[in-house]
């Protein structure tokens, strides 16, 4: 850094008995239940001098927004964290899911990487930066949402009231190893129903057989090509049949079967078109098969979204890491999405996705994140607050 009084100011056993604190106050999601954690958040930002507000979503439910207030020269920075988990699932874990505990350089629970670890990492970077008094030329803003599992409900309403006003860059505390990601495949999740006309198992002619249609589909599904342009980052797209529900007993014709598409796009895709394209499948069959009848429920819609490698801010990234770590990043792509996909389609600003902790200890059991990687962390984001603004 070129301020080495920022690296000294870096209190490492804060971020990690914060991050710990954060496991220990449960958000998982359903329901999520993020507001005792915006509000432990708030508490925190608010101790060190950060301009502090939760913002109530529904019952139990809260964002939580510090801003480190700049001179205005220059844009702001946005830190962005979501404060919600998955469930910790049945299998049972070694230590307890929201137990924080740290065992031999690791801290152990939900959402330690994704992405409780992150968020602790820019507050504590944050408090380096007070603490060092650096002026800044432009705001820093840390915006903890809600429901980034789900729906995103947090990242919608922070960006619906101008949250991203003034705001120049990006930085997501996603895990990636300590590594730059600038680019995320989109995410469009279907319902597709196919319905028929009920009768007894006996005389199966008196009916029509709903998943003897879903058949038909699928068949035609799986011939499907998609229309994209190849992404150097992300890959190919993908389709995955993730559900299907179907029949109510052995002895009855169904009159309803339902599976769930699970399709992973890249930047060149139009989800509209997807769609289009399926409903002309529908209209196929219908023509072939009077008695064929199906709809398409929309259940998540998520762009494809990407920043050019030769940004400005990605190179300042990548600089940031080669000048403090000493080695060479190049940016990389994910295949899940991030708040990044409601951020980016509606403002055009460029984002990296960065953050402790491995991304392939997200939603599993004994899920942990290295404090050595929480504290590499702590140091990127303190080093571009000071490289980005001031």
């Amino acid at each position: 850094m070129k301020n080495q009084s920022i690296l000294t100011a870096i209190d490492q056993d804060r971020v990690v008995t914060l991050l710990q604190k954060m496991i220990q106050t449960k958000t998982v999601n359903p329901p999520g239940d993020e507001k005792p954690l915006a509000e432990l958040l708030a508490q925190e930002m608010s101790s060190f001098g950060l301009q502090v507000q939760t913002i109530d979503l529904a019952e139990n439910r809260a964002n939580v927004i510090g801003i480190l207030k700049g001179s205005g020269a220059k844009p702001a920075l946005l830190f962005n964290g979501h404060l919600d988990t998955v469930p910790p699932g049945d299998v049972p874990w070694t230590y307890g899911p929201f137990s924080g505990e740290l065992i031999d350089g690791k801290v152990y629970g939900r959402g330690s990487a994704d992405m409780k670890g992150g968020l602790a990492a820019m507050i504590m970077a944050a408090k380096a930066i007070k603490k060092a008094a650096i002026p800044l030329q432009g705001d820093l803003i840390i915006a903890g949402t809600a429901g980034e599992e789900t729906d995103s409900i947090g990242a919608f309403d922070f960006l619906n009231k101008g949250g991203l006003a003034g705001v120049g860059a990006i930085v997501i505390g996603e895990p990636s190893s300590c590594g730059i990601n600038i680019a995320e495949k989109g995410a469009f999740w279907l319902e597709i129903t196919t319905y028929g006309k009920t009768a007894h198992g006996a005389f199966p002619e008196h009916g029509v057989n709903a998943i003897s249609a879903m058949h038909l589909f699928l068949r035609e599904l799986f011939n499907y090509q998609f229309q994209y342009e190849p992404s150097e980052l992300l890959g190919e797209p993908t389709i995955n049949i993730s559900t299907i529900h179907g029949g109510v007993k052995t002895n009855v014709v169904p009159d309803k079967c339902a599976v769930t598409i699970d399709m992973r796009t890249v930047p060149s895709m139009s989800h509209q078109e997807i769609m289009r394209d399926l409903e002309e499948i529908i209209a196929k069959l219908k023509k072939e098969n009077s008695s064929f009848a199906a709809t398409i429920q929309v259940l998540n819609n998520r762009p494809s979204v990407e920043t050019p490698p030769d940004h400005p801010f990605i190179k300042l990234a990548e600089q940031v890491i080669g000048e403090e770590f000493k080695r060479i990043e190049k940016p990389k792509g994910v295949n899940f999405y991030t708040d990044a996909a409601v951020f980016l389609p509606a403002t055009q600003l460029p984002a990296i996705f960065y953050g402790p902790g491995d991304a392939d200890m997200a939603h599993q059991p004994d899920e942990y994140v290295q404090v050595d990687s929480l504290l590499e962390a702590t140091q990127f984001y303190a080093a571009i607050i000071e490289q980005y603004l001031t």
